[in-house]
């Protein structure tokens, strides 16, 4: 995995405007990507690690159905509903960035390596503060949360004991002006204490995926169509064809890619069968 270093001119500038905004953020995709994915709307998920059956499926439910409309989905690839978020985006074919306590290349937990590698694979990204090998400390927790926040256009709580970390993140949402949003559940369930406590402290409610899309500023479609490369060159010409462009030397034009890779990428994309040709030098998605 490729780690780009984004200094002050590079950061995405939601988080230069944060309290305490990082002075370098390391990510495995480069600044300007990065810079044109987070012109989607996002929105960050969080909640409890010792996530329940509910908890589950309301997270599955909601974080799913958000990428299908297009919203790139934030959180930290911790247990519980961090893992739950992340993976309900990519099986929904949809976009999602994690947010480490640690450097990128010693992923934590090391049991979601493999989730951290499909979220890079499937068009996502990687982001830490932090480039050497070091002890997960709880402080790095807590730091990483206001990123967390910080990236997302609102946050989403969807389930969290009374006195869970999950908290933190809501304090750094609220200090930085973005919509708090939670999940209501029992009030007999300990895991959804938090939740309660949240909404009737003034925290949006949410029972369906319509309520995170209008306090977005969106309106419920169809799923949006989701092409995936496998690399950044195909990812590349792929989102030019689904933004219109058809001609082979636009493509090329557009995609800043050399004439020897550019035809190479065409010619895989070909042969996965993503693309076809019009003829003509003309191509179209498949």
């Amino acid at each position: 995995m490729e780690i780009n270093k984004l200094t002050e001119n590079t950061i995405p500038q939601r988080l230069t405007l944060i309290s305490s905004p990082p002075k370098t953020l390391y990510s495995s995709m480069p600044a300007e990507q990065l810079a044109k994915l987070l012109k989607r709307k996002t929105v960050s998920i969080v909640g409890s690690r010792k996530v329940s059956t509910y908890g589950r499926r309301v997270t599955t439910e909601l974080a799913g159905k958000l990428a299908e409309q297009g919203v790139v989905i934030i959180s930290g690839l911790a247990l519980g509903v961090d893992a739950i978020a992340h993976q309900a985006a990519l099986d929904a074919n949809g976009i999602t960035i994690a947010v480490l306590p640690g450097p990128l290349h010693q992923i934590y937990p090391s049991s979601h390596r493999a989730l951290a590698e499909q979220i890079v694979k499937h068009g996502g990204a990687l982001l830490s503060e932090y480039s050497d090998p070091i002890f997960a400390f709880k402080a790095n927790f807590i730091a990483r949360n206001r990123l967390i926040s910080g990236l997302g256009d609102a946050l989403l709580i969807t389930e969290a004991a009374e006195n869970s970390g999950t908290l933190h993140t809501a304090r750094f949402a609220l200090e930085q002006g973005k919509d708090v949003l939670a999940v209501p559940g029992e009030i007999f369930s300990e895991t959804s204490k938090g939740t309660n406590n949240l909404i009737r402290a003034g925290a949006t409610p949410v029972t369906s995926v319509e309520d995170v899309l209008h306090v977005l500023g969106l309106q419920s479609h169809e799923p949006t169509r989701v092409v995936k490369g496998r690399n950044t060159a195909e990812q590349a010409v792929l989102e030019l064809l689904l933004q219109g462009t058809n001609d082979g030397e636009a493509l090329q034009r557009a995609s800043q890619l050399e004439i020897a890779e550019f035809n190479q990428t065409l010619t895989m994309l070909e042969i996965s069968g993503k693309i076809r040709s019009l003829g003509a030098n003309q191509w179209a998605l498949v």
